[in-house]
C-alpha cells in the first residue's frame, strides 16, 4: 500500500506561516518549506534584515536547513514551496540543489526568476531542469505581500 502524502496546500499553508513570521520581524514576507517523503523537513522565512545578508532569502536559507537534514547538497527528492516566485538567484540555488520540484503560490512580476520576469528554470536552460507548479492558495500568497506593502506606504 502507498503511503499518503499531504497535499500541496498542506505545504504551502506551512510556508505562508512562515511568511507571516517574516512579516512580524520587518522583513518581506516570504516563506518556504522543504517536503520530502510527505514530510517537511525545513521551513524558513526571509531574514535580511534580521542578518544583514542580502542572500538571506527563504529560499536560500531553506536549502541550507534541508541539505543539512538530508547531508547532501543535492536533493531530487525534495520538493519546495514557496509562497511567492522565487527570483532568479534562488532559482539558481535551486537549480544547484537539483531539488525535484518547486511549487509556489503567487507570481512577482517585478522580480520573479521562474515565469514573470526570467524563466531561469525554461527546459533545457540550465544543467538541471525543474518541474514546476504556480498558483497554489495564490490569493492567500498574494494578500500577504499586498497587505505588507499597503502597510510600508
Amino acid at each position: 500500500m502507498e503511503a499518503e502524502y499531504p497535499s500541496q496546500e498542506f505545504f504551502m499553508r506551512a510556508a505562508l506561516e512562515e511568511a507571516a513570521d517574516a512579516g512580524v520581524e520587518g522583513e518581506v514576507p516570504v516563506g518556504a518549506v522543504a517536503g520530502y517523503k510527505g514530510e517537511i523537513i525545513a521551513r524558513e522565512h526571509n531574514r535580511t534584515i534580521q542578518l544583514n545578508d542580502p542572500t538571506a532569502h527563504a529560499e536560500i536559507l531553506l536549502l541550507k536547513k534541508a541539505s543539512a537534514h538530508l547531508g547532501n547538497y543535492r536533493m531530487p527528492g525534495v520538493s519546495v514551496f514557496v509562497t511567492v516566485e522565487p527570483c532568479p538567484m534562488c532559482a539558481g540555488a535551486l537549480v544547484q540543489a537539483r531539488i525535484g520540484c518547486l511549487v509556489f503560490g503567487t507570481p512577482d512580476p517585478k522580480g520573479g526568476g521562474v515565469v514573470s520576469k526570467f524563466q531561469v528554470l525554461a527546459p533545457g536552460k540550465l544543467n538541471h531542469d525543474i518541474p514546476f507548479v504556480q498558483g497554489i492558495l495564490e490569493d492567500e500568497c498574494r494578500s500577504v505581500m499586498r497587505k505588507f506593502f499597503a502597510s510600508r506606504r
